[in-house]
């Protein structure tokens, strides 16, 4: 469904229905279901989401200009710690008008530590650095031949709750590794994706003022040794996977392009600019 608005009538939103009252469920449920039926209003009337808009379409018609917008960043192999600060200041910088954007990249060997990471958890890990970092879940490992993809994108702004994002980010892999006759699963209570029980993707987002960083790390063709020097993600045991070791043969720069049209379906953007920078 396309709505145009009286108020702003060369700005549009995408849904694909409209099934609840409330826009932020309605935006949420349409993502990925459903056809497209092309539906053009200019009266707000005609949907129960005037009370939702309303004088913010007035009064910042910025924000719904932004919405739609996305800059895909292909950044490289990375050191994680200037990664890591450039997000923390792109999100503290972003007002209410700020473009999402998605940064993908490959960091040098690291172990990450969440907020509530327990050391413990940490075995052995040599002479690979650990950071202790700010997102959420325990720990895990990063290294050259993993594709890592970072969205900085306003939720609120979207109407996505924390959880709807962590299943938006799933499904997108989901969907790519589909592409691969790759059947991949959720865990209950294990957040990240899984073929047959071993771990290929691994999630950690962090949320300030309604605007997400960190995100998720899918194993392309790496090393994967240093996984047995921790207890991925808090798990003692799990085993972990990628998609050398499943058949699939491709670098992380051909990776990217099979995941981003997955994860782009996953969200309302219809402009999207590319960078290597």
């Amino acid at each position: 469904m396309t709505l145009m608005f009286s108020d702003c009538p060369s700005l549009y939103c995408k849904f694909q229905s409209v099934r609840h009252y409330d826009y932020h469920t309605a935006i949420f449920e349409t993502w990925g279901q459903g056809k497209i039926i092309d539906i053009l209003t200019t009266d707000l009337d005609d949907f129960t989401l005037t009370p939702i808009f309303g004088d913010r379409l007035k009064s910042a018609p910025g924000i719904y200009t932004a919405m739609n917008k996305v800059l895909i960043r292909q950044l490289g192999l990375q050191q994680y710690q200037d990664t890591h600060d450039a997000m923390v200041g792109f999100t503290g910088r972003r007002g209410p008008e700020t473009e999402d954007e998605i940064w993908c990249l490959e960091h040098e060997p690291v172990f990450t530590l969440g907020m509530a990471g327990k050391t413990e958890h940490l075995l052995d890990p040599g002479a690979i650095p650990v950071r202790r970092t700010d997102r959420g879940g325990q720990v895990t490992y990063h290294g050259p031949g993993q594709l890592v993809v970072y969205p900085l994108i306003d939720l609120k702004r979207l109407g996505v709750s924390i959880k709807g994002y962590v299943n938006l980010l799933e499904q997108a892999v989901i969907d790519c590794l589909a592409t691969f006759d790759l059947d991949a699963q959720r865990r209950r209570g294990m957040p990240g994706v899984y073929l047959d029980g071993s771990k290929i993707a691994a999630l950690g987002v962090r949320v300030r003022k309604g605007c997400c960083y960190h995100g998720l790390a899918l194993n392309v063709r790496m090393d994967l040794s240093p996984f047995r020097r921790i207890n991925p993600c808090g798990y003692p045991g799990l085993e972990v996977t990628q998609l050398a070791d499943r058949g699939v043969d491709l670098t992380v720069g051909e990776t990217i392009e099979k995941f981003l049209p997955c994860l782009l379906e996953q969200f309302p953007y219809n402009e999207v600019d590319m960078s290597d920078e």
